[in-house]
């Protein structure tokens, strides 16, 4: 009789143990899949190591006018790379019509509405391109950093701060919500959940200026086929353009908002 209480004691207690271990397991997974920095990697390193992309997007601008009205200027386009060194990206808006190409050695951006085209010797990988761009010429490029190799570092470097907020639905489609704060902006991602972390839609929200403007993207039909066409990423000036320096300051032509947008109020 003695015996028989014992075992079943000792049952009770190596039971109870078992399911305690479950239930920290348990937790443990929970916490590892609701860390932000975690899910952003996820998705970084799956994009990083895709050596071709091509998806769809749609994009928003805000501006503040003087009189601290928000307009939002919108666009969409399509984006097809190829790693480590092609890239070629169309956008077409109310004020532009802009087609980025570059093959790893020159850049080329063409103007539909402004008939002209700049181009540049920038030999190397997308990275250093995107870096030459914006630096030479002081155009913003937001969501680029989606592309870049070392796309995680560069998201997380200034941020202070970042949470999961939860799920929610994009385009149909079951994605983590992430949210990130930095001195200057914060910014927002939705990440495909499952075996395929892309990104869905990437909010940056600028904080230094009034009213805090927002540029969103939405991505979608995303494909990591590789390319056919052999002149996907081969640049042919259209008959009659005229070319124009990219030092010039002729990238105001290439801008997504129209003529006369108030001074500071770009995102």
């Amino acid at each position: 009789m003695r015996r028989a209480t014992l075992f079943r004691t000792r049952t009770r207690a190596m039971l109870g143990a078992a399911t305690a271990a479950v239930v920290l397991l348990a937790a443990s997974s929970a916490a590892r899949a609701d860390d932000p920095a975690k899910i952003l990697k996820s998705m970084t390193d799956y994009l990083g190591g895709q050596k071709s992309l091509s998806a769809s997007f749609d994009s928003d601008v805000e501006i503040i006018t003087p009189e601290l009205q928000k307009i939002q200027f919108a666009s969409s386009g399509q984006i097809k790379l190829s790693r480590p060194d092609k890239l070629r990206v169309r956008r077409t808006g109310g004020y532009a019509d802009v087609e980025l190409v570059y093959d790893g050695k020159a850049l080329s951006i063409y103007g539909n509405n402004a008939k002209s085209y700049v181009q540049a010797d920038v030999p190397g990988t997308v990275d250093r391109m995107i870096d030459a761009i914006q630096a030479r010429s002081g155009v913003g490029m937001p969501g680029t950093d989606l592309l870049l190799s070392n796309a995680f570092d560069e998201l997380m470097a200034t941020a202070t701060e970042g949470k999961h907020i939860g799920l929610g639905v994009i385009d149909g489609v079951e994605c983590e919500h992430l949210a990130f704060r930095g001195r200057d902006t914060d910014w927002q991602i939705w990440i495909e959940t499952g075996a395929k972390p892309l990104p869905r839609k990437y909010v940056i929200t600028s904080k230094t200026l009034a009213g805090a403007p927002q540029y969103s993207l939405r991505i979608r039909d995303w494909k990591t086929d590789a390319f056919a066409d052999a002149d996907t990423f081969v640049f042919k000036p259209p008959a009659g353009a005229t070319k124009v320096d990219l030092d010039s300051g002729a990238m105001a032509e290439f801008d997504e908002l129209p003529p006369g947008t108030p001074s500071g109020a770009k995102k």
